[in-house]
């Protein structure tokens, strides 16, 4: 983001060895040191060009870089890390901060290369490692996105810096935000960001006009917005108390930032007063009170943190609070964490530019467990991009709300809207003639779901379609006359995005002999090898599927071998399915075994026509036409031959059950 977020924050103190002899130099060491970086940039860029040492013009050029790095201009950043670095800069440092910048423009071979040269001057260097696996992540991100849907809210953008909005009672009609516009009242020029200080401000959303009214001054009486710096407010869950940050200054000089507390009545707010969560020598900002007002969140770079800026929380104790606690390395970094906010389900969500991420500042999403360990996820693609994202919020009780960004198109730190749309799931099913495979118009399809769903519907031109419920089973079972049925199956049970289930479903047809597969004996006998009833289980469950059909089970031979000897086994092989499916349940009245042996000769189809080229369709492999073809062929229509099918009898079976004895 455009740095404009430190200036209602505190100013972070960098530490520079050494000093120019030039008084522009000197100013702008002195001016990098508090943290204004923009009146720094504008001093060693004039130190630079009248410098005439070498040593010194590099030192200018790095410090350049860093100034830009702080403010969130990564691409100037990165041409002035290039630069030092060509002229000679000599800490590794400087090929670590340009690889970071790299990454975060999205110059993925670039940066790869930077760090990998890095990582040769300084061996397994976690922040570079760990910068190498941002590249790996970001893509993975990018490919898989999130369901949010994000906009930016034209209505309240302007130029500068517009972010932070909270929701006034959570509601989604009315936010207090910060903005740095031209109708702001401090009209001084910020030495951090070289823009306008910053105020709250307050904007409504129309209803009849469905669009966001023009932002107003939230205090029109100045109570709240100064001649300082006021931002990174947080709300009560009525909206009647507020939090917000100031950063004073006394004749130009940053005091830093404090947090003040105010509460409104009959539209108009009370005079602010200081909240008192830290020493008076230390900065706090970002304020985030928790849904029940139990829990005050804040941001400071006070000693006994992580390093950097880092998330802290203070108990409410009547009207004031308790001692802060450090939320731990789980969430705080060696970077910066910023802009905290607790959802209405207690989640916590904050910026860092410390943790894996995308860019410079990421959206993190944490979850605290019952024993108060916590789980951080980055909230991924479209929320975060390579630029900035932070000063999220949520409207309560909903899946969406706003952020900030100065990612691509936005004219600096913009708001953006975000929604996770409703969960949609839909079923779209085909039904084909498995014969044909060719679509089977007028099927009927039967749904039943485990949350009571019972229904028929018509498949239109061989489709159907329909929605289904969350946390739902369904079973799809698609009959016509003169067919044997199918069925498919679609969970919603424990999905947390929408889906589209699509599935096809084949009808065989029962006008015509149907092959078992893998139906197999041992050599010139009748038992089956134990491979064989996979096949038949299918078969099993094909019968259990269509309960009112008798079938006949045929069992065919090659031509080897005599007549009678064939015939035997035929009705030998044919008996033994016909077993098996009784022992699994099947009632013997649906089932007939007939053994034909040699006496039918398969008819080729147009599927086996397509599998072997030297078939056509409609072709019978009598001897005559078998002994015609090349011994290989032979071996293959003979095998053909060899087939266990069986064929529907009738469609009418009624199951007939005992009554019960008399006792």
């Amino acid at each position: 983001m455009k740095q404009i977020r430190l200036a209602v924050f505190s100013l972070i103190i960098i530490v520079l060895s050494g000093c120019g002899s030039a008084k522009h130099g000197r100013e702008a060491l002195l001016s990098q040191d508090i943290g204004e970086y923009y009146k720094a940039i504008e001093k060693y860029k004039k130190a630079r060009k009248k410098e005439k040492d070498r040593t010194k013009r590099i030192e200018y050029a790095y410090n350049i870089a860093e100034c830009y790095r702080a403010i969130g201009q990564y691409d100037y950043a990165a041409q002035n890390y290039k630069f030092a670095i060509r002229l000679g800069y000599p800490a590794p440092e400087a090929l670590l901060h340009y690889a970071n910048m790299l990454r975060i423009t999205q110059k993925f071979e670039e940066a790869t290369e930077t760090y990998r040269t890095y990582l040769d001057s300084v061996p397994g260097d976690t922040r570079a490692l760990e910068g190498i696996e941002a590249m790996r992540k970001t893509q993975e991100w990018v490919a898989n996105p999130t369901r949010h849907i994000i906009n930016p809210i034209k209505e309240i953008n302007k130029t500068g810096s517009d972010f932070a909005p909270v929701f006034v009672g959570g509601r989604d009609n009315e936010i207090i935000f910060t903005s740095s516009r031209k109708s702001s009242t401090g009209k001084k020029e910020s030495m951090i960001t070289g823009q306008a200080y910053t105020d709250l401000f307050r904007a409504t959303f129309s209803v009849q006009r469905q669009k966001w009214e023009e932002p107003k001054l939230l205090d029109q009486n100045l109570i709240i917005n100064t001649g300082d710096e006021e931002g990174a407010a947080t709300l009560n869950s009525t909206g009647e108390q507020m939090i917000f940050t100031r950063c004073r200054y006394d004749k130009a000089q940053a005091m830093g930032a404090e947090l003040y507390s105010t509460s409104q009545s009959r539209g108009s707010w009370s005079d602010p007063i200081k909240v008192q969560v830290i020493g008076d020598s230390l900065t706090a900002a970002h304020p985030a009170l928790s849904p029940d007002g139990s829990m005050l969140y804040f941001v400071s770079d006070k000693p006994g943190g992580q390093g950097g800026k880092d998330i802290w929380r203070a108990p409410a104790e009547g009207g004031t609070f308790g001692k802060a606690v450090n939320l731990g390395a789980a969430i705080n970094t060696e970077g910066d964490e910023m802009f905290p906010f607790v959802r209405d389900n207690d989640e916590l969500y904050f910026a860092s530019n410390g943790h894996i991420g995308m860019g410079g500042f990421d959206i993190f999403k944490a979850i605290e467990d019952e024993n108060g360990v916590w789980k951080v996820e980055n909230m991924g693609s479209p929320m975060n991009s390579s630029a900035d994202d932070f000063g999220i919020a949520f409207v309560t009780g909903e899946n969406k709300g706003m952020f900030s960004s100065n990612r691509k198109g936005s004219r600096g730190d913009d708001i953006y809207s975000f929604l996770v749309p409703p969960k949609i799931y839909q079923v779209e099913g085909e039904i084909f003639d498995k014969e044909t495979n060719s679509k089977l118009d007028g099927a009927t399809v039967r749904i039943i779901g485990t949350d009571g769903t019972n229904l028929k519907m018509r498949a239109q031109n061989g489709k159907f379609k329909m929605k289904l419920k969350p946390e739902t089973e369904y079973i799809f079972a698609a009959y016509k006359d003169g067919f044997l049925r199918d069925k498919a199956a679609a969970n919603t049970i424990g999905l947390d995005d929408s889906r589209d289930f699509r599935f096809e479903m084949y009808l065989t047809p029962t006008d015509a002999p149907i092959k078992v597969d893998n139906i197999n004996y041992e050599f010139g006998s009748w038992e089956l090898l134990e491979s064989s009833k996979v096949a038949l289980d299918t078969l099993v469950q094909i019968l259990v599927f269509n309960p009112t059909i008798t079938i006949e089970l045929m069992a065919h031979t090659d031509h080897v071998g005599s007549d009678q000897f064939n015939f035997d086994l035929s009705q030998k092989r044919a008996q033994s399915v016909v077993d098996y499916l009784i022992e699994k349940g099947i009632n013997p009245d649906r089932l007939v075994a007939k053994g034909y042996g040699e006496t039918w000769p398969k008819t080729i189809t147009r599927k086996m026509a397509n599998q072997y080229d030297f078939l056509k369709r409609n072709d019978e492999l009598t001897e005559e036409f078998i002994l015609k073809l090349t011994p290989a062929q032979q071996e293959i229509a003979t095998a053909i031959n060899r087939r266990t099918e069986f064929r529907v009898l009738s469609t009418d079976f009624i199951e007939k059950f005992d009554a019960e004895p008399e006792k």
